[in-house]
């Protein structure tokens, strides 16, 4: 019996980052969304344990053997199961590519596997890292603390995006250590929320608010996130423009498909060397 699972990009609509700790570890307060764009998993049962990629970005996937993909099964200690991966999403881009993979590949061997029980995969996704829960859930979320500890998002409407990579490196850890050196905002406050979020106009007011305090040192660093940016607020129709994560992966968003769609056509012809999707976020991105 073969399973398939999709894995949705990470967004990241706001990220307040605070000082860090004596630990080095940063506090933050950020809105997650998933995209209905995304990476797909297929997997069947198996007497040795494997693990395949292909797609557009399969190069980048690293070891097969340090994939977090393995990592995550061998920390949930499943039974074999044969993977194959296809690898759409650019790899290192802000969008939990990787951390999504392996969220993914849970869900499958909880699927395949009835005895394996629901503690053994979510104990294994918070090992992964502060993304692995909110990954393995692939839901919106409000995460605090490092990112781990989620609570539920208010109501949101569905959001037309775009979504921009400028094929350019954002390593997390320089980004981090630029936003220490830099006179950012430094507090991971939380917004009052609203339990709902009526209409994309609203929320997008709300949003407007708020910020991803690594943009500024990201930008620092790879000037072409700044250009990206640049690129989708440009286009007609875009409601607000920003980093996701530690980039380097750019976002714009807007009031309908049809604006979001032209939009990414018309930066897909600026810049062929970019990896530019239209996409909707907040929709249910695991039925993808």
């Amino acid at each position: 019996m073969s399973l398939t699972e999709f894995a949705p990009a990470k967004v990241n609509l706001f990220l307040h980052v605070g000082r860090p700790g004596a630990d080095g570890r940063h506090p933050v307060c950020s809105l997650v969304v998933f995209a209905n764009v995304g990476d797909t998993l297929e997997a069947e049962p198996t007497a040795v344990p494997a693990l395949a990629v292909d797609g557009p970005f399969a190069d980048q996937a690293g070891p097969l053997a340090d994939n977090l993909v393995t990592r995550a099964l061998a920390l949930a200690e499943t039974p074999p199961m044969r993977v194959l991966l296809c690898k759409d999403l650019p790899a290192a881009s802000g969008l939990g590519g990787g951390t999504a993979d392996a969220g993914a590949a849970l869900r499958l061997a909880a699927r395949l596997y009835p005895e394996v029980t629901t503690d053994q995969i979510e104990t294994a996704a918070r090992r992964l890292g502060a993304d692995g829960l909110m990954c393995l859930h692939a839901r919106p979320a409000l995460a605090e603390g490092e990112g781990e500890i989620l609570s539920a998002a208010p109501v949101m409407p569905v959001l037309p995006a775009v979504l921009i990579n400028p094929g350019v490196p954002s390593p997390t850890g320089a980004v981090y250590r630029a936003y220490d050196l830099s006179d950012g905002a430094f507090t991971a406050d939380r917004p009052d929320l609203p339990d709902r979020f009526m209409n994309v106009a609203q929320f997008v007011d709300f949003l407007r608010l708020q910020r991803n305090d690594l943009a500024a040192p990201a930008i620092d660093l790879a000037p072409e996130i700044g250009k990206a940016l640049a690129a989708v607020a440009a286009r007609g129709g875009c409601l607000l423009a920003r980093m996701s994560g530690s980039g380097a992966t750019v976002f714009g968003l807007f009031a309908t498909p049809a604006e979001a769609e032209r939009a990414a056509a018309a930066v897909a012809a600026e810049r062929p060397g970019w990896w530019v999707r239209s996409c909707l976020l907040n929709a249910d991105a695991t039925a993808a």
